[in-house]
């Protein structure tokens, strides 16, 4: 297989949102994103006067999207913030389309570092975060 067989897998879909603390938008808050299929990728931004941020959608070019293997990408957001680090996002990203942690919907979410981190599964991925954005989570399964 040449490289023009390669084929493009979304690792994390774009994301944007609010971070807030006590209830209130934060600004300054520096959240660094790490992204791990066959290679680490890392950006970071930081939040605005609003406490709005935005990551654009990770993408990979890779041949395991045309072979017979579990896609699996590992997600992980960290904030950081008057001396103090949260981990605001940790995920197993299980399927490579984008939008897959929304059922295909746009990733808005609203992240408050004081609040009580939540595990939920979408489309088979689970997810522990501090945010929160309108999305099903998966049925539980009985028995499991």
């Amino acid at each position: 297989m040449g490289l023009s067989d390669l084929g493009k897998v979304c690792l994390f879909s774009e994301m944007s949102g609010v971070v807030k603390l006590d209830g209130k938008p934060v600004a300054g808050v520096r959240l660094v994103r790490t992204v791990n299929l066959s290679s680490d990728i890392t950006d970071e931004t930081i939040t605005d006067s609003e406490g709005k941020f935005h990551f654009p959608a990770a993408y990979e070019k890779t041949v395991t999207k045309y072979l017979p293997q579990e896609f699996v990408s590992n997600q992980e957001i960290t904030a950081h913030y008057d001396n103090k680090q949260y981990r605001m996002w940790s995920a197993v990203k299980r399927t490579p389309e984008e939008n897959s942690e929304s059922r295909g919907n746009p990733l808005v979410v609203t992240c408050n570092l004081d609040g009580e981190e939540t595990l939920i599964k979408v489309n088979r991925s689970p997810i522990f975060s501090l945010c929160s954005w309108d999305v099903e989570p998966d049925k539980k399964r009985r028995g499991l």
